[in-house]
């Protein structure tokens, strides 16, 4: 046995013991699957950087098929340029624009979605290739098609299916157009890439009955991973699952450039609730949701919002008698809407995001706690 399948059968092997691995079908795509094809040199975070420092681990140096089969997201690109071949000393600071994720979420995300033999499948963001790889092994080739937005990221990840034996249908554009082919082709939709909302031609493009997974982000960068029944073309419902996934927003998605920022006096007044619920995982995202446009800073007492488009801001910081002060400047009262937000899930006793559920149509797109008719935020389609 190779030493490439050795450390296959063992990560299969507890991904299986941890329960993350509950199908014989995608357990044999995991231990079939060669992920070193598809991640080659990758960069790791320099641990104590700030900002964070990472330094390229190539391909064929100690340790680096051992990294390849670690349980984790592994960086193969930064700034949407620079990869770890080109760096051939030192470390080097970024922003990560493509990785290959962690297998045990990868295989996860592919269980959530249910798929059965014979289904057609469209996957949003080819990245490395591997997700693709796996879903190809499980469906077979003709029922995978795997579109990634970035023309060298894709021109990679064709080659890497190659080499491992796959030749699934790959698109070089954008993904949150859907197949420009169109048509209700697919029976279910996967996104390895995040969305501040659900792109309508997807909705076209996954016939009723059929499931979208995907995890919706913000410019906060708070995740939530939804799964999805389209009920008819142009409409569906779903609900949050369990657990804490995370992606990479979709390029289009992305906040628009911005200018550096610099604090504003304002209005300042008593906070009605602890600025650091914004650090816990629902909190985050339910903030989000109530300030889709803003983006935030900080943390613990002292967090920032701001929305570009607006000029808004709000900031917070603890009060010399206890408690907390916010500063709020602008049209939109940033703080006051994040307050009736985090108060609303409070109430609910702050469950996690899979108390919550989201209705998308034409008219809009909402995603709702507790029940349909509960309070609500629409998304910023």
């Amino acid at each position: 046995m190779s030493t490439s399948a050795r450390l296959r059968d063992t990560l299969t092997d507890s991904l299986t013991e941890d329960g993350t691995l509950t199908e014989a079908e995608w357990r044999s795509a995991a231990r079939a699957v060669p992920r070193e094809l598809f991640t080659g040199s990758y960069f790791r975070p320099v641990a104590g950087t700030a900002p964070t420092r990472y330094r390229p681990v190539h391909e064929g140096e100690s340790g680096w098929l051992e990294g390849v089969y670690s349980d984790e997201t592994l960086i193969t690109q930064l700034d949407g340029r620079i990869r770890p071949d080109d760096v051939t000393e030192g470390t080097v600071t970024g922003s990560p624009s493509s990785s290959s994720t962690l297998p045990s979420l990868v295989l996860r995300m592919w269980q959530r979605l249910g798929v059965e033999a014979g289904h057609r499948v469209l996957e949003i963001g080819t990245g490395t290739g591997y997700s693709t790889a796996l879903g190809a092994h499980r469906l077979g080739d003709a029922d995978v098609t795997s579109i990634e937005y970035d023309p060298v990221v894709g021109r990679a990840a064709a080659t890497a299916l190659a080499a491992a034996g796959f030749v699934p249908r790959l698109i070089i554009g954008d993904g949150l157009r859907g197949d420009p082919d169109g048509g209700a082709r697919y029976d279910r939709l996967i996104a390895t890439c995040s969305v501040r909302y659900i792109p309508l031609p997807w909705l076209h493009q996954v016939r009723p009955g059929g499931k979208i997974l995907v995890t919706l982000s913000g410019w906060s960068y708070a995740n939530a991973l939804a799964l999805l029944d389209v009920t008819a073309p142009g409409e569906a419902t779903g609900r949050f699952l369990p657990g804490y996934t995370s992606f990479m927003i979709a390029r289009p998605h992305d906040r628009p450039p911005r200018p550096t920022l610099t604090l504003l006096p304002g209005d300042e007044r008593p906070s009605l609730i602890d600025p650091a619920k914004l650090d816990d995982w629902t909190g985050g995202w339910v903030a989000q949701l109530a300030v889709p446009a803003a983006e935030r800073m900080g943390t613990g007492a002292e967090q920032i919002l701001w929305d570009v488009s607006t000029g808004s801001q709000a900031r917070t910081a603890p009060a010399p008698g206890g408690g907390w002060v916010v500063v709020q400047r602008g049209p939109v009262r940033l703080w006051d809407r994040v307050e009736r937000a985090v108060r609303s899930w409070q109430d609910m006793g702050e469950p996690h995001q899979e108390a919550f559920g989201i209705m998308v149509s034409a008219a809009g797109q909402r995603v709702w706690s507790g029940t349909e008719d509960g309070p609500g935020w629409d998304l910023p389609v």
